[in-house]
Order: C-alpha cells, then structure tokens, then sequence
C-alpha cells in the first residue's frame, strides 16, 4: 500500500525570516493523521533568508539530519562542535540526554534551503553526538546511495535507530530500486524535480508511505532528488 502525501496538503509556517513546510504536525501545525510515520517524526523543508536561523536552542532525545539543497548551513553546539553544511553534505545530530545548538543561514546575500529531519531514536540519554559527511552527486547519480544508517556503514553518518537512509539523483531514463525485506516499511519524500514511485507520479515536496511493498522503484524522473527512508 502506497500513501501520497501531497506538498499542497502540508502544514505551512512563515515567519518572515523562515518560510516551512511540514509533512508532519510540528510547532503549531496539528494534523492527528499525520504525527510522523514508525520512527521517523519530522520532515521539514525549510527556507531561512541571509543571516538569519535559529538561534540557540535545546533538545533531547532525538536523531536530528540536515540535508541542504541550496545553500549553506551554520552549525554550532553545545559539545563544541562548529561547522558549515553545503550540498551533498549529511549532517546528523544525536541529541540524546541533552545538547543545544543553533542553525543558521552562513550567508548575508544568498537563502538556505534544506530539510530538517527528526527521527526518534532507539534508546533515550544516549550520549550527544554529531557527524558530517560529505556524498558528492557522482556517488547519488542513477542510484539509491546509503547516506545513513544505524552501523555506520559504507561511509554513512550513524543514527541511532534501525534505519537505512538513501539519497538519489535521477533524470530521463535512470531508475534506481530498493528491495524491502518483510515487514520493513519505507518513506519517500522528494526534495527536488519530479520522479514516478511504482508507477506513481511525485512532485518536489511530495512525500509517500510505503507499506506492505516488495520494493521502491523510482523511474521516469525530471531532475529529481529523492531521499528515501527504510524503517522498521
């Protein structure tokens, strides 16, 4: 069983400075139909105009990836980490027992344009973490490449959860398909372009529930970025 979840259907937050979508309840934006699916809890796209973000702030007991778009991100933390994350960079922030950090626009001329993912994680007061990887668009052109994932492994950063995250990039007539194994469930969300999933169209800021599949087939794509979540 397949559930679209279409852009125009999702929550909307525009404070001048952030422009957000939410393809889940978040803030202020309450759909009882849509808190988050298995163990992923937010996806959303945000829009941060020159020099502006999110200043300090805390959480806990969540696994929190930035995926940018365009743009640059600024990241500083309360475990001393301070980085800067530009496209074809994944960056995963285990907030465990506790962390605060910012998340700002780092340029004064150009906006920011990513995806704030929460997924909740297997265990709580982990310790807090962060991780940056680079995945540059040969290693995601014609290919579903695994960019997260709960050991870490083939150079993905680690979220602490059993979850496997991909990362594709698909035009014309490349496709790209993932196995799932009995009783896995799947999230598709297409940050950008247009892509067909099992014969589906999607659009940039479509999102789909996957259920009771063999598999995720993504073809006939227009300048398609796709992420696509395997979950428990």
């Amino acid at each position: 069983m397949i559930t679209i979840r279409h852009r125009d259907e999702r929550g909307v937050a525009n404070m001048g400075w952030l422009n957000s979508n939410h393809s889940f309840s978040f803030g202020h934006y309450f759909n009882p139909g849509y808190m988050g699916f298995r163990a992923l809890r937010v996806i959303n796209e945000d829009r941060v105009i020159p020099g502006a973000g999110f200043p300090t702030h805390g959480h806990a007991n969540m696994e929190i990836v930035s995926y940018v778009l365009n743009g640059a991100l600024e990241h500083k933390d309360s475990i001393g980490t301070g980085s800067v994350i530009r496209p074809g960079e994944v960056q995963v922030m285990s907030a465990g027992r506790g962390i605060r950090h910012s998340e700002y626009n780092a340029s004064d001329t150009e906006p920011v344009h990513f995806l704030q993912i929460w997924i909740l994680p297997e265990a709580n007061n982990l310790a807090p973490g962060y991780q940056q990887a680079d995945f540059p668009a040969e290693q995601k052109r014609g290919t579903l490449k695994l960019v997260g994932s709960r050991d870490g492994r083939d150079g993905s950063v680690t979220i602490h959860q059993d979850v496997d995250l991909y990362a594709a990039l698909l035009d014309g007539e490349e496709s790209a398909t993932l196995p799932l194994r009995p009783g896995r469930h799947a999230w598709v969300q297409v940050a950008r372009g247009r892509v067909h999933l099992n014969g589906t169209m999607l659009k940039a800021g479509d999102g789909a529930a996957l259920t009771d599949e063999e598999a995720v087939t993504l073809d006939r794509a227009d300048e398609a970025e796709v992420l696509v979540f395997d979950l428990a």
